[in-house]
C-alpha cells in the first residue's frame, strides 16, 4: 500500500546523506546516541569523518557494540561518555580516554535531560511506515523516553525489523534521516556450564507458575530460561529480552494472562540476542518495547504479582553487599537495571529476586563470599534489598535476617574449601 502524498513529501524534504548530521552539531553539543543494535554505525562514521570542524562534542551511549576511534580518545573533537561499559570501551575508561556516570537504568532518561543539552538523538530505526513513523526496532531504552522532547536524526536500517509499544518516530519529529543496509550485530547466549545449570536448577525450583520474569545478562538467567519448559502462565516484564524468552513464548508457557499489567504481551526495553530473536520480534503483537523509565521502574515492576527478578554478580560480602559491576576499581560494567528489579519485586505480591554468581573463580583461587568487597568496589545492589542468594551450592535467603544470621547463610553456601577460613574472619570481625 503506498504512502500518502503529504507523507511521501514530508520524508522525501527530509532524507539525506548522514553526513548531514553535522550540521545540526554546535560547539559543545551532547549527542545521545542508541546502545547496541540501535547505534546508527553510518551516522556516527560521519561524525568520525567530519569531526575536524566538530569543538568539544560529547557522544552519550549504553553498551556499544563497535570499535571506534573516538570511544578511545583518539579524535580530539569527540569525547565519548558512557553510561554502561561493554568489551568496547571498557580498556578506555580503564585509560582515561572516555568518562562513566554511575546511574540506575531506569533513571538515564531523567539523568540525561538534566546533565546533558540533548542537542540531537542519533539512532538506528527500521524504514518508516506508510503512515510517516520509524520504528525503534529491537530498541527503546533512553532513547524512545526523548521522543518529543529532544531533536532526531535516524538511520533507517533496512536489516531492522519494525516492533511494537511506545517506540515510534514520526517523520514530523527528526531533523533528517538516512538510509543504510547492513546486519545487525548477534549476541548469542552464552554455554552454559556444569556450576550455571546447578544454580540454574536452584532458582526453577523456586519460581512458581503464574510468575513474571525479569532476567538479566548471563549464562545463568539464560540456563533458568531454558528449564522453565514444564511451567505454565508465565510473563515477562524484563528490561532485556534475549533468545532464551522465544522457546517459552512459542510453546505457550509464556502467556502473560496472570500479569496486573500489559496482559498477554511481553515487554521490554531491549531486544539482544541471534538473527531468530529479531525475526521473532518482527511485527509481533505479543511484544511490545517500552522506554525504560517504564520498564524499569520499581513501581511499575512491583504491579506484578510474583514478579521474579535474576541477575548476576561478581562478589558478595557478609553484609549481603553485591558488587556487580566492578572487582575493586577494575570496572566491568554499570550498574544497569539490577537495583531497579531487585527493588521493584520487593514491593510485587509474592515477589522474589534471585542474585547468582557462582562461589569460587574457574581456578578456584578466592571465595566470591567474602568478609568484604575488594577495595574501592561499587556496590551494586544494597544490603536493604537483596532477597536470596544462589551459589551452586545453595540459596541464602536473606530478606529479615539479622548480620549474624545473613553471615552464616553465606559462608553454608561458599565453597567447601573456604568455609572455615570464612567462619574464622566471621569471627574475628564480629559478626559471629
Amino acid at each position: 500500500m503506498s504512502r500518502p502524498a503529504n507523507v511521501a513529501a514530508a520524508l522525501a524534504a527530509k532524507h539525506c546523506e548522514p553526513e548531514r548530521v553535522v550540521d545540526y552539531l554546535a560547539p559543545g553539543a551532547d549527542v545521545i546516541a542508541g546502545l547496541g543494535n540501535a547505534e546508527p554505525k553510518t551516522v556516527l562514521d560521519a561524525i568520525e569523518e567530519h569531526a575536524d570542524g566538530l569543538e568539544d562534542v560529547r557522544i552519550h551511549q549504553m553498551l556499544p557494540l563497535r570499535e571506534r576511534a573516538y570511544i578511545n580518545g583518539q579524535v580530539p573533537t569527540l569525547r565519548h561518555v558512557s553510561w554502561f561499559l561493554s568489551p568496547h570501551d571498557r580498556a578506555a575508561f580503564a585509560a582515561g580516554n572516555c568518562d562513566l556516570v554511575p546511574n540506575n537504568f531506569s533513571e538515564v532518561p531523567r539523568l540525561m535531560s538534566h546533565s546533558t543539552k540533548r542537542s540531537m538523538v542519533v539512532a538506528a530505526c527500521a524504514p518508516p511506515d506508510r503512515h510517516g513513523y520509524f520504528s525503534l526496532s529491537t530498541h527503546a531504552e533512553y532513547v524512545a523516553a526523548m521522543i518529543g522532547e529532544a531533536p532526531f536524526f535516524l538511520e533507517a536500517n533496512a536489516q531492522m525489523p519494525r516492533t511494537f509499544g511506545e517506540n515510534h518516530v514520526h517523520v514530523s519529529q527528526v531533523v533528517g534521516w538516512c538510509e543504510a543496509d547492513y546486519p545487525m550485530i548477534e549476541v548469542p547466549p552464552r554455554e552454559g556450564t556444569d556450576t550455571d545449570r546447578r544454580i540454574a536448577e536452584l532458582v526453577v525450583e523456586r519460581i512458581p507458575d503464574g510468575a513474571t520474569l525479569q532476567a538479566g545478562i548471563g549464562s545463568v538467567p539464560d540456563q533458568v530460561l531454558g528449564m522453565l519448559g514444564d511451567h505454565s502462565d508465565l510473563g515477562v516484564h524484563t528490561e532485556l529480552m534475549g533468545d532464551g524468552f522465544v522457546d517459552l513464548i512459542e510453546s505457550g508457557v509464556i502467556n502473560g494472562t496472570r500479569k496486573a499489567t500489559h496482559r498477554n504481551t511481553a515487554i521490554t526495553t531491549s531486544a539482544l540476542g541471534t538473527q531468530r530473536l529479531y525475526d521473532f520480534v518482527a511485527e509481533n503483537p505479543a511484544v511490545e518495547l517500552w522506554p525504560v523509565d517504564h520498564t524499569n521502574d520499581p513501581r511499575h515492576i512491583g504491579r506484578e504479582p510474583r514478579a521474579t527478578a535474576i541477575n548476576a554478580t561478581l562478589e558478595v560480602d557478609f553484609l549481603g553487599q553485591c558488587a556487580s559491576e566492578s572487582l575493586g576499581m577494575d570496572y566491568w560494567s554499570s550498574s544497569g537495571g539490577q537495583i531497579d528489579y531487585t527493588r521493584g519485586v520487593l514491593y510485587a505480591e509474592e515477589g522474589q529476586s534471585f542474585i547468582v554468581l557462582h562461589s569460587t573463580p574457574h581456578d578456584e583461587s578466592s571465595s566470591r563470599i567474602v568478609p568484604e568487597l575488594h577495595a574501592g568496589a561499587a556496590v551494586t545492589s544494597s544490603k536493604n534489598i537483596v532477597d536470596k542468594v544462589v551459589t551452586e551450592y545453595g540459596v541464602a535467603e536473606l530478606r529479615g535476617r539479622s548480620i549474624a544470621d545473613r553471615t552464616g547463610r553465606l559462608i553454608e553456601i561458599a565453597h567447601p574449601k573456604f568455609r572455615d577460613q570464612l567462619d574464622r574472619q566471621a569471627h574475628e570481625i564480629g559478626h559471629l
